[in-house]
């Protein structure tokens, strides 16, 4: 039976941990597994739902929000070596048997594996794989829109044909609320990078894990529901994101290109903003700033 090292960062996490707890049981049901939680310092009774809930969890207290990467690797300093890891948000409840799926399908040049997402109360599937990030796909999103330019792979980032999500699908990334990663992809790539508080931290790993010859894969077998974050709705976390983006763009191209990239951008929220998006107004707002970029302290660490 594989052992599985479950990680979960937590911060203010009180009123999704039962739920995510409930359904962790199914959710791992063939696989021998070991929760180890990283708590960036809630401020709420995370961590006592933790020990009142799940006794034999290893419980890591980074002492500060200390942001989603840096909290995996405190769990994963904590956990061990392990034939592979599950990284999990703690709003994500899977289904059953989804674990097994997803470390199943690793090997074979698959070092990430992915499920089939759900938002809660839909019967249709997330759309969480993605292609990695380019001045042409940037610029088609922000003058036709992700979701038709999505329909031409040059154009957009999001995948959108249906029948990527019927069968077995690599991509560049996906949506980082749940993957199981091999221990030898963890061995290759190493630690999270630290300096992403929240969010591109997913992309930038799984685009390391490629580099290194390890695919991201979708297992539409594998199924978990995400209840989602506040991202498109608070202006703080969505220009995080935005500004993220184009930070992980400038560490994997050259000035020109980044300058290109970050306009397009721009010219995306810009034209969102138009429409009366208040995100979309903050983060065309920081964009322009030079040297824009935000501090940890009011950000949460789970996306």
């Amino acid at each position: 039976m594989s052992s599985v090292a479950v990680i979960v960062v937590t911060w203010n996490s009180a009123a999704v941990l039962p739920g995510f707890l409930a359904a962790l049981a199914g959710g791992m049901a063939g696989l021998d597994h070991r929760l180890v939680v990283a708590d960036n310092d809630s401020a709420d009774d995370t961590v006592e739902v933790l020990r009142a809930l799940a006794p034999d969890a290893t419980v890591v207290q980074t002492g500060r929000n200390a942001g989603y990467a840096a909290g995996i690797n405190a769990a994963l300093a904590a956990a061990g070596d392990h034939e592979a890891v599950l990284i999990c948000n703690p709003d994500i409840r899977m289904r059953q048997g989804c674990a097994k799926r997803l470390v199943d399908t690793l090997g074979n040049g698959v070092g990430i594996a992915v499920p089939l997402l759900y938002e809660e109360g839909s019967d249709t599937p997330h759309r969480s794989l993605r292609r990695e990030p380019s001045v042409l796909r940037a610029l088609g999103e922000a003058v036709i829109g992700n979701t038709r330019a999505g329909r031409f792979p040059a154009l957009s980032e999001l995948v959108t044909d249906p029948a990527a999500y019927l069968r077995p699908t690599r991509a560049d990334w996906a949506t980082g609320a749940l993957m199981a990663i091999s221990g030898e992809c963890l061995a290759a790539c190493g630690r999270w990078d630290e300096s992403f508080f929240l969010y591109s931290e997913e992309t930038e790993y799984c685009l390391r894990a490629r580099d290194s010859g390890y695919a991201t894969q979708l297992e539409p077998s594998a199924e978990a529901v995400h209840l989602g974050g506040d991202s498109r709705v608070s202006p703080r976390l969505w220009t995080l994101l935005t500004l993220n983006r184009v930070r992980l763009y400038r560490r994997r191209h050259g000035p020109f290109a980044t300058a290109a990239f970050r306009t397009a951008v721009l010219l995306r929220e810009t034209s969102r903003a138009a429409l009366g998006r208040p995100a979309s107004r903050a983060a065309a707002a920081a964009l322009v700033r030079p040297g824009a970029h935000l501090s940890p302290a009011g950000s949460h660490a789970d996306s």
